[in-house]
């Protein structure tokens, strides 16, 4: 009896290791909006058409400074990794180049412009490589991953009021409205810019990215996001969705927003 059902389990183990994965597909959609107070829209983003990369930037400096300096991050990037995808394998140095590129690009700007001196952006690189995601940041914009109904932030805020949080010197919920919230440790746009860390991130059937700007997490808590990330399965819809409830709660700052979902290819 012990002897046949050790070979029914055995028999169970090898056809799941041999069973065929999943097919599944790779679903993206973005939207970006100025919001209810600001002039123009500073945040800039951009989606691979092949759903390679995706990047999001959210620009500092002035009317002018703010949206050339996202705008030259997102076109540099985008540039820079369509040049080297083919060629360098290693997301590391993928992103790592893309970032220097687009750092120096500011910087250059910065000298051509003085009025724009003072500009810089926040950033956020998801991409893919062999169906597996990597990230990198600079700034508060983030990176969430919804698995079922929990939404988790990916990224770590690189701003003063996260470290002063860790360090406990601010409790969380006195950072919410505290006047040094905003204040940046690092992003591009800097000579002193440190080099980043490419991290590979789990995504499993069902999971959702999200990518924003500040000026959605400003407004909706991470529990009203991660309800209409979930209760709208379509991505262009629940970007939008998530923008006009932003806009409804104050959209005090621009708003954008980029979903990437790993769906179950219903016609495979």
């Amino acid at each position: 009896m012990k002897a046949t059902l050790k070979i029914a389990v055995e028999k169970l183990v090898n056809s799941i290791l041999r069973a065929e994965p999943p097919n599944m597909k790779r679903l993206f959609a973005g939207a970006t909006d100025t919001g209810c107070v600001r002039s123009a829209n500073q945040d800039s983003y951009y989606i691979d058409p092949e759903g390679r990369f995706f990047v999001v930037a959210d620009g500092m400096g002035g009317h002018a400074g703010g949206e050339v300096a996202s705008q030259i991050a997102v076109d540099s990037i985008r540039d820079c990794l369509e040049a080297i995808w083919s060629v360098e394998s290693d997301p590391q140095k993928l992103m790592q180049d893309a970032i220097d590129k687009a750092n120096q690009a500011i910087i250059n700007d910065q000298a051509a412009n003085p009025v724009r001196s003072d500009m810089g952006t926040t950033i956020v690189i998801l991409l893919f490589r062999d169906e597996q995601p990597w990230y990198c940041h600079i700034g508060d914009s983030r990176l969430y991953r919804l698995r079922g109904a929990k939404l988790e932030q990916i990224s770590d805020d690189h701003t003063w009021i996260a470290r002063a949080i860790q360090t406990g010197v601010v409790n969380p919920e006195d950072a919410k409205s505290h006047p040094w919230r905003h204040m940046l440790l690092q992003c591009l746009g800097r000579e002193d810019l440190k080099s980043i860390t490419a991290r590979e991130i789990e995504w499993q059937p069902g999971d959702r990215f999200l990518i924003c700007s500040d000026g959605l997490t400003e407004e909706l808590s991470d529990d009203r996001i991660a309800h209409q990330l979930k209760s709208i399965r379509n991505g262009q819809q629940a970007a939008q969705s998530l923008i006009e409830s932003a806009k409804l709660r104050g959209g005090r700052d621009n708003i954008t927003v980029v979903i990437v979902s790993n769906e179950l290819n219903q016609n495979a």
